[in-house]
Parts: structure tokens; sequence; C-alpha cells
């Protein structure tokens, strides 16, 4: 199982996530290319300490919502959408080559990762932005997604994830940020989801219902409070739990 968080979360003086530490136990790392956090500082830095540790780098895409952070819901044409996901991975791409590595896949955020679950037309348009910054990266997405469909049509390696953090319905989908209890707090809780979803392929849903999970990756969120002590009590548990904890990229 692959351990991926959030990333590179910061701009200029500010800084949410705990990038440092969280290198220290994940093997793949979201990084925000600029759209709805970071900027060129950010995502060098990042991307070096990455590569000198040898996590995967992937490409964290947005809406341009750096106010929103790339939560709230817009409507982008799919054509400027496809140049913007291309612009996005590529920006990434001069700082993970320049630091001896590269953008290993490429990853939606927030409003952009819910969307692109079910919408058909938003799905293509950043598919079409992967291929045309191109060097096939591979696409992480909810498993059943839209995204993931278009990704295989074209020829990318689709890779489902999971996530530790996040409350799920019964469909598989996660729970809107808007609802209560969408995202799961207690630390204890989180790691056991983890060592579920990771060795039985199943978690519990919002409504207490047995929802299946088919994941190559699992996520921490690096926005969450005490996201890399989190982090490192899922990967022991993993480890402990006989998972073999490795990057799929």
């Amino acid at each position: 199982m692959d351990l991926n968080a959030d990333l590179g979360e910061g701009f200029g003086r500010w800084t949410l996530t705990e990038d440092e530490a969280l290198l220290a136990c994940v093997t793949s790392a979201n990084v925000a290319c600029g759209f709805h956090a970071g900027d060129a500082s950010v995502m060098r830095r990042v991307c070096d300490t990455a590569a000198e540790r040898g996590v995967r780098i992937g490409a964290q895409v947005s809406y341009r919502d750096l106010a929103g952070f790339g939560r709230r819901a817009m409507d982008v044409p799919a054509a400027e959408l496809t140049a913007e996901i291309a612009y996005q991975i590529g920006a990434l791409r001069v700082f993970a080559e320049a630091a001896g590595s590269t953008v290993s896949y490429v990853k939606p955020h927030g409003a952009l990762y819910n969307r692109v679950v079910h919408d058909e037309e938003q799905a293509a348009a950043v598919v079409a932005g992967v291929v045309l910054a191109g060097g096939s990266p591979a696409v992480l997405g909810l498993p059943g997604s839209r995204l993931l469909a278009h990704a295989q049509a074209a020829g990318l390696t689709p890779v489902g994830e999971a996530f530790a953090d996040r409350a799920y319905t019964p469909r598989g989908t996660l729970v809107p940020r808007s609802e209560a209890g969408a995202v799961v707090h207690d630390a204890d809780e989180v790691v056991r989801r983890s060592v579920g979803m990771a060795v039985d392929g199943v978690v519990t849903g919002a409504d207490g219902s047995r929802v299946a999970v088919t994941a190559r990756s699992l996520c921490v969120h690096g926005d969450t409070p005490g996201a890399a002590a989190l982090a490192l009590r899922v990967r022991a548990a993993l480890e402990d739990a006989g998972v073999r904890v490795r990057a799929f990229a």
C-alpha cells in the first residue's frame, strides 16, 4: 500500500502542511502546484526534499482558487481546464526534474477531485491536460470515478486511493466537507480504518454500513492538525498488520 499526503500547501511566508515531517514517512507526495496553494519556492523546496528521501512526486492540480483553497465549486470551460492542468504539471515538473526526480502521477484536489468522480466533461478535460503535459504519469483518484475511466481510456495508469481521515457514503464516495462528520478526527479511529481498508478492503460508512474499498494508495490529509504524527501511526499500524508500505509509481 502506498501512503500519500498533500504537501506544499503554503504560500510565501504562510505555511500549512508539515512538509519535512510528512516526507519522513509517506511514500508519495501530492504537491500543490500554485492554483489552490503553493508557489515556486515551496514547490522547489518540497521537490528537493522528496527527491532526497526517495518519495515519489505527484502534481496536485486544482481549480484556480487560492482564496477558497480549491474547495469551492467552479464552472471552468473544458478547454481552459485542460490548459490549466497542463500548466500546473509543467510548473511542478521543472522543480521535480531539477531535483533529479520526475512527476510520477497527477491527483486532482478539493472541488475538482469531487467533480471528476461523476462529471464526464471535467474528467475528460483533466485527463486531456495530463496527456498534453506529456510524460505519461499515473492518475490518482477515487475508485470507480469517471476520472480513472478516462485515464485508462487514454492509455494512462489509473490508481485508486482511499482516505484514512474522511467519512464515506454507502456508495463509496466521500461525505461532502459541508456535512457534519465528513472528517474523522479521532486518531485511533483513523488508524483502525486505515488498517481495515488496506487489509480487508472495507470501511464503515457514515450510516454504519460496510463499504467496499479497493485502493493501491492511502491518503492522510496534510492540512489535518497533527498530520505528521498521524501518518507515522498509520504507517506503523500498516506495517504491524503485515502490509508492505511502498510507492505505487
